[in-house]
């Protein structure tokens, strides 16, 4: 896997989701070709009740695949590390990964509340933190909320140009 890998890792509500999709945005509309990742904590669900594949996977299939001409899913019933997950990433130009905090990929780390900030010291390989509180500092480049731009334009020379 030769795309850069970055990590947005925050707790429950500090803005991941929606610093992700500001910047998948903009890394497409510039033409860049983003994966993403998302980890849960949860067990989710993205096949319905009564789909064929969620059939095949009810009947006890280990492995569920979908295809059309425009999309492909595939489904297993196990766990995977985010780096079998990223063998999958291929063509791409970059990956941002929603969470698995304690993974070796560089990190942008969402500081919400005053106790966030422990989320900073705790990480390795922090390279930026996106702060709601304009007085907040450390080592790594810190990026105020709703300064989306600057952090894109940021990333674009750390991990792509």
């Amino acid at each position: 896997m030769s795309a850069p890998v970055i990590q947005i890792v925050g707790y429950k509500n500090a803005g991941k989701t929606t610093l992700l999709e500001q910047l998948i945005r903009n890394l497409s509309e510039a033409g860049y070709k983003v994966g993403t990742v998302k980890h849960d904590a949860h067990q989710f669900e993205v096949d319905h009740e009564g789909t064929d594949t969620w059939r095949h996977r009810r009947a006890g299939a280990a492995i569920t695949a979908i295809a059309s001409a425009a999309r492909t899913a595939i489904m297993a019933e196990t766990g995977s590390s985010l780096d079998e997950i990223l063998q999958h990433m291929q063509g791409v130009d970059i990956v941002l990964v929603e969470g698995f905090k304690q993974e070796r990929y560089p990190k942008i780390v969402m500081v919400r509340a005053e106790e966030d900030a422990e989320l900073v010291r705790q990480l390795e390989h922090v390279a930026a933190v996106v702060s709601w509180n304009p007085e907040f500092t450390c080592d790594a480049a810190v990026f105020p909320i709703g300064d989306t731009q600057r952090l894109f334009e940021w990333m674009l020379r750390e991990f792509l140009e």
